[in-house]
């Protein structure tokens, strides 16, 4: 049973990674098809065709290695003047000024991509990354508004015995150690908070901050039992403990370590349920992990060290660190054969997927070719140089010839490909283990 849900878990986050891609590829399609920009193929996937079907001007298919995908538009580049190339960098220039040249069919020599308006071209290379943008926050918006966010609920699942010191390994009470607040006061697993020191409370992320504000100061705490009202006196003891967030994670301090204080303490824990959260904050969440994962891209040279010496070390990995394809496969499997509830885990899942998009959005708009952030610098580049010759009453030069810059594209190509080369390896060798 566990294999199947791992199965499960891989072939789910599969059919996300393909309705990524080909969504970020449509948000490059349309666009392109309402400028006017002749189309040629739509595919899904690199590698050998699987299967394609051509409707009006344009091939639709899959590919056998799905590991992206892209679109074939007519006259990416100005077409070439003819010339025989020498040297091996000519020669590659001259290779995609060709391949280029193929894709401008005879009648539509207007209908090609670099005639577009500076604006028009950053619209349809953008279009590809927002999308996959949208389909983030489509995500998290689901998650947060539609699930829910698991927080703490005024219902009380458990009481702590004694008091333990924070870090202690201790896990059963001794004769000895004091008794919690919680505990000397009467309160029991299943009493449902109503208001403590005369606040109401309607969270357990309420609750714990009066708590925690009011250390060594007697609060009357109501609870609702048996479905009447019983009034229990609490004394809060000072103690160091951890912060935790209204979801019951620990907070970080700058530098990513748990923020320890000296807090009002009194030994109790809530059940977990999943509280819908307002509509936007969807929205929040994925300009969160927009801010983290531009944070990773920003140093990956770093991060990729790391874990090329973690692979050749056999180190734990960072759980923060780059993943391939088969490491996210690896850990949707791995989530989806643990033991929890399927809610739990189809929520860990979806995140998983939204965060995977917001990769895809980030990562695109690095301005280096082939990416989109490259086609996009160069838009830019082009308009400025139009607008500049606007200003000062000069001809209107020729259109920026990208394919000059295909020895840098190349170089990029390779390192991409050594930078998934090393983290599918890596991947495997040596993975993130996130249930030891």
């Amino acid at each position: 049973m566990e294999i199947l849900l791992y199965v499960v878990g891989i072939v789910f986050m599969l059919i996300g990674l393909g309705l990524s891609i080909g969504l970020h590829e449509i948000g490059h399609l349309v666009p392109a098809k309402l400028f006017g920009v002749r189309v040629g193929q739509y595919m899904i996937g690199f590698g050998p065709r699987l299967w394609s079907r051509r409707i009006g001007e344009t091939e639709y298919g899959f590919k056998a290695l799905p590991l992206g995908g892209f679109i074939s538009m007519s006259g990416m580049y100005p077409a070439s003047d003819g010339k025989r190339a020498k040297g091996i960098f000519s020669t590659l220039v001259q290779d995609a000024r060709s391949a280029n040249d193929e894709t401008i069919a005879q009648g539509d020599e207007d209908r090609v991509f670099y005639r577009l308006s500076m604006w028009k071209r950053i619209v349809v290379m953008l279009g590809g990354p927002v999308m996959n943008l949208i389909l983030a926050v489509v995500i998290f918006t689901v998650l947060a508004s539609g699930i829910g966010i698991q927080q703490g609920t005024t219902t009380i699942a458990s009481v702590n015995e004694c008091v333990l010191p924070a870090g202690t390994a201790q896990t059963e009470c001794e004769p000895d150690d004091p008794a919690t607040p919680a505990a000397e006061a009467g309160v029991l697993p299943g009493d449902v908070l109503v208001s403590i020191g005369g606040t109401p409370v309607s969270n357990f992320a309420e609750a714990t901050a009066l708590v925690q504000a009011a250390p060594g100061q007697r609060l009357d705490m109501v609870v609702e039992r048996d479905g009447r009202q019983e009034t229990l006196m609490v004394t809060p003891i000072a103690a160091e403990r951890v912060l935790t967030d209204a979801s019951g994670r620990p907070e970080l301090d700058a530098d990513g370590e748990q923020i320890v204080a000296e807090v009002g303490y009194v030994g109790m824990r809530s059940q977990l349920a999943f509280t819908p959260q307002p509509i936007g904050t969807g929205a929040v969440m994925a300009a969160e992990n927009v801010g983290r994962v531009s944070s990773i891209i920003a140093t990956l040279p770093v991060r990729l060290w790391d874990v090329g010496v973690s692979l050749f070390t056999g180190s734990e990995r960072d759980p923060d660190s780059p993943l391939s394809v088969v490491g996210v496969g690896r850990l949707a499997g791995e989530v989806a054969a643990t033991d929890a509830p399927v809610l739990e885990r189809f929520v860990v899942l979806l995140s998983l997927l939204g965060s995977l998009n917001i990769a895809l959005f980030v990562f695109n708009l690095i301005p280096l070719l082939p990416l989109d952030g490259g086609h996009i610098i160069v838009a830019i580049w082009d308009g400025v140089r139009r607008a500049w010759a606007r200003l000062f009453r000069r001809p209107p030069p020729d259109p920026v010839d990208a394919t000059r810059l295909v020895p840098l594209t190349v170089i990029v190509a390779v390192l991409l490909i050594g930078m998934w080369a090393l983290l599918m390896i890596a991947d495997v060798v040596n993975p993130i283990v996130l249930f030891p």
